[in-house]
């Protein structure tokens, strides 16, 4: 079986957890369990690739995955975590205690639909909880055939936990931060009816963030069940429920609007007595059912339903009105304090999908054939919000300011209607045994009801074709050509638009890629440039869209097993940024803010022993343009982390012990800078622990 050619840095601990396994079966040769799972750890498809079955090494896509037991090998907690291991993912208005944000190829992801759970769409407004999910797939790049309406930068996809054939009964326990403490019960198998299987998934933290003040708390469930209907038929369902609660860290703003503040990362701006914590609740309830029609053709039917809800309180930090500005701090260090209040804020995303997927034969040429229908519908509800001045507070001295107790938010209610039908149609032709034409289309209806502007809608076709080649079994290359399609930009607030969302726009990709697997070592590279229309706030103060946004890219990984005991892997993503086509200097030939030139993630693991391994990540992001016209930049960083695990056992029962200590060197850096609310920047996390046992039993 071909291995695959996922980012390199989070395949390399699928060979640790190989030597896992190994002296789990020279301890006890009846822990099975243990031993299938650490064979499933690298992943060698993923549903994100494309509709069909095809592996990754002949995918003509740039595509990484991180499975289960890559999340727990690395103490991966959160989407957060997982991204940096993946030099083409980063940060994008990613703040403490709110939601997860990122970019990938320098594209910000929309939170609408680029996210989804089993391949539908859903809201990316909050932490997605990661207890009930088996792997996290990411394709880079243009999704219009396989996903329909989405961000150019690609989409992330979490695959749901199943039921497992053995019993399958863990519970972790994990501290770490300044006493973030979780605990997670995962629970799986078969009823004694065996068509009957079932996993269970509890999850409690206590949250303590790096930045001070910014704790909270987080609880989890979850259940996926199976039920065999017949050897042709069965039938999927799951449910989850997440609420959580946490305060909030904002950004900071540049010192008199021009040069970077010299912070605490453990700061909180946010920490003021009337500032509740974020308050999200989020749940998905899920089926699927697949039909075996004949040998060669299937039927698969799914939905999912996902609510969203949150309580936003904020003290908000922005601009100097003694100095007059906005946005900046005050030159002493003072910030303007806002008193912001957004509440019942709800999204309920509606997505379904049918397909019917065959191989056949004319001739000489061989199809593997897949078509069907997908909807998505969204109704967004909000109320008016509070957002008043309420004082004066310093970066370096807090200071308690009263907050607008006059002022009450206006009840919520929907103010916007998505809806999208898709037809879609992807035939994979085998022209030769070497050449393989991946040839598709979708069409899409997208209809918008906006309060208080007329409804609009529109159709698209979105084509994909790749060439594939394949002179031996270890190497493939390609090239593909995409459209895609996304929504249009909401506008910010302050704006003459504020909250309504521009018209769709299409984008365009055109993308080189090899993938190989050359002594033991799994290689990718792809070269790409996608552009779209530009979206920004002109000399109006209007959000408008005009002119062009470029992004040409390098892309590579290689990892694999250098000697017996040491696994090495590396990512690497190159990035070219233009803006063009405004008329204003300001934008036209500037650089995206928020995107290094060249971001990168080296990783090594060495067994000591079958039982005991040492592990280290390097990590590097070259200088990021804070503003549009790019005259502050926030300097480049490198960031070391560590780690170590060992196995051993309790009453026969196998115990992983896991340590790990990230930032080893203490260095300050600015993770995330944003451009988004008058451009903000947050400080990366400083020096931290985390130890965990995971016991299996």
């Amino acid at each position: 079986m071909n291995k695959t050619t996922i980012s390199a840095a989070a395949l390399a601990i699928a060979q640790a957890t190989h030597a896992s396994a190994a002296f789990a079966q020279q301890a006890d040769p009846a822990m099975t369990e243990v031993i299938v799972t650490a064979v499933r750890g690298a992943a060698d498809r993923a549903s994100v690739a494309g509709f069909a079955e095809t592996p990754l090494l002949q995918t003509p896509a740039s595509v990484s995955v991180i499975t289960r037991e890559q999340m727990q090998d690395l103490n991966i907690r959160s989407t957060t975590d997982a991204a940096r291991y993946d030099a083409s993912i980063s940060d994008a208005y990613n703040a403490v205690g709110y939601a997860e944000q990122f970019s990938i190829r320098g594209f910000k992801l929309a939170n609408a639909t680029s996210y989804r759970k089993d391949g539908l769409a859903i809201s990316g407004d909050t932490q997605i909880p990661l207890e009930n999910k088996e792997s996290i797939e990411v394709l880079k790049g243009l999704a219009g055939l396989t996903a329909g309406v989405a961000a150019p930068g690609g989409v992330v996809n979490y695959v749901t936990k199943r039921p497992t054939n053995t019993t399958l009964r863990s519970v972790l326990f994990e501290v770490s931060e300044r006493g973030t403490l979780l605990g997670t019960v995962d629970l799986g198998g078969r009823f004694e009816d065996r068509r009957f299987g079932y996993r269970i998934n509890v999850a409690g933290e206590r949250l303590r963030s790096y930045v001070e003040g910014a704790d909270g708390r987080r609880s989890f469930v979850s259940g996926a069940f199976d039920w065999q209907i017949s050897p042709r038929a069965l039938l999927q369902v799951d449910a989850d429920y997440q609420k959580k609660s946490q305060v909030s860290a904002p950004g900071f703003q540049l010192i008199n609007n021009v040069s970077l503040p010299d912070v605490d990362p453990a700061t909180l701006l946010n920490d003021q007595p009337w500032s509740y914590p974020v308050a999200t609740e989020s749940m998905n309830f899920g089926a699927r059912f697949q039909y075996q029609l004949a040998q060669d053709w299937k039927l698969e039917v799914k939905a999912n339903r996902h609510v969203f809800k949150r309580d936003d309180y904020t003290a908000f930090p922005y601009g100097c009105s003694a100095q007059e500005l906005y946005p900046g701090f005050c030159g002493n260090g003072d910030y303007d304090v806002y008193d912001y209040r957004s509440l019942d804020e709800q999204k309920k995303p509606l997505a379904a999908q049918a397909m019917l997927q065959g191989r056949f034969a004319t001739g000489a040429l061989t199809h593997d054939l897949s078509t069907g229908l997908a909807y998505y519908g969204n109704k967004e509800s909000w109320g008016e919000d509070v957002y008043e001045y309420a004082g004066t507070s310093n970066i370096y001295h807090p200071v308690v300011v009263p907050p607008r107790s006059d002022l009450q938010t206006g009840p919520s209610f929907v103010q916007r209607k998505d809806n999208e039908r898709a037809v879609f149609v992807q035939d994979i032709v085998g022209i030769t045994s070497e050449l393989k034409l991946h040839a598709g289309a979708r069409y899409v209806k997208l209809k918008r009801d906006e309060l208080g502007v007329a409804p609009s809608s529109a159709s698209f076709w979105l084509p994909n074709a790749s060439l594939v080649y394949s002179p031996r079994g270890n190497l493939s290359l390609y090239a593909t050509y995409a459209r895609g399609l996304e929504h249009g930009g909401i506008a910010p607030m302050e704006t003459t638009n504020e909250n309504r969302a521009l018209a769709p726009s299409k984008s365009k990709q055109v993308e080189l890629g090899a993938k190989a697997e050359i002594a033991g070592i799994s290689m990718a590279a792809a070269l790409f440039q996608i552009e779209k229309g530009l979206e920004y706030i002109d000399a109006t103060n209007t959000f408008v869209r005009n002119g062009q946004a470029k992004h040409r890219g390098v892309e590579f990984s290689a990892q694999g097993k250098a000697t017996r005991e040491l696994t090495v892997g590396a990512s690497l993503a190159a990035l070219n940024t233009k803006q063009s086509g405004t008329g204003q200097s300001i934008y036209d030939g500037k650089r995206v803010t928020n995107v290094p030139a060249i971001r990168s993630t080296v990783f090594a693991e060495y067994a000591v022993s079958p039982a005991f391994k040492v592990n280290g990540d390097w990590q590097f992001a070259g200088k990021k343009a804070f503003d549009e016209e790019n005259t502050v930049f926030v300097p480049k960083y490198h960031v070391a982390n560590f780690g170590a695990s060992y196995i051993t056992r309790v009453n026969d029962m196998p115990l992983v012990l896991r340590a790990q200590v990230r930032n080893a060197f203490d260095k300050f850096y600015w993770r995330d800078v944003t451009p988004d609310l008058g451009g903000y920047l947050m400080p990366g996390l400083g020096r931290t622990f985390r130890v965990s046992a995971q016991l299996n039993f």
